[in-house]
């Protein structure tokens, strides 16, 4: 059919454009092998190979393609590594974690998504991916130390809880700053300390939680996370 010739040179054009931007090539080649218009409502399977955030449910996002695998790159995943995301959604993220890491924890704060994300990982064969409901606190006591902590939302300071549950030498990729727009860090934690590295503007949608923003006016916030 036209359509699919059409989605796969939009997805052939992708992960071009991606093998010129990013570094780690077992990043891109693991985006490759997953099926992004799965995981993508219906109405825009069209668009599912464009580098572009697209809406899913809940008022959530499926995040642009590239600023997924630079967050992914910044996580340092060599194989065996124990690595939580913070945000589900529809699963996307988690995939591609699973691809590259020993073990993904996944929390998520709307029991829809989790049921979405579940439904498509299986559908996958993704065997080593667990998500649970997001509680009270930020992240999943219960499985850390993580190697790497990914958070899909945007918070207004780095959460102090994410932070506890990294292992030594861990990584915490997350976006920081306003509402409307964040800075994308990657903190590595050393010896007590952490090193921060600036990876560069991006919007996100809001992360709700106790040492985030809470979601009293959420609904007037936008949809759409993208890389500027």
């Amino acid at each position: 059919m036209e359509a699919d010739r059409d989605l796969e040179l939009e997805r052939a054009k992708l992960f071009h454009n991606l093998r010129r931007r990013i570094n780690d090539e077992r990043v891109v080649e693991a985006m490759e092998s997953i099926p992004r218009e799965i995981f993508v409502p219906s109405a825009s399977r069209n668009m599912a190979y464009e580098d572009v955030p697209l809406p899913i449910e809940m008022g959530q996002t499926i995040s642009q393609p590239y600023i997924v695998a630079l967050m992914t790159e910044a996580l340092e995943i060599a194989g065996r590594e124990r690595v939580l995301e913070v945000g589900t959604g529809c699963g996307y993220q988690a995939a591609i974690l699973a691809e590259l890491a020993q073990w993904v924890v996944s929390v998520e704060r709307h029991q829809r998504l989790i049921d979405i994300a579940r439904h498509n990982l299986k559908a996958l064969g993704y065997k080593n991916v667990e998500i649970h409901f997001a509680g009270e606190t930020l992240g999943w006591k219960a499985g850390a130390p993580y190697d790497g902590i990914i958070v899909t939302a945007g918070a207004p300071k780095v959460p102090q809880e994410l932070i506890d549950q990294l292992s030594n030498g861990g990584r915490l990729v997350i976006p920081v700053g306003s509402r409307y727009e964040q800075q994308l860090l990657k903190l590595t934690k050393r010896n007590g300390d952490t090193i921060k590295q600036n990876l560069g503007g991006c919007r996100f949608v809001p992360l709700i939680a106790e040492e985030a923003w809470d979601d009293a006016d959420q609904q007037s916030r936008s949809r759409f996370s993208d890389l500027f």
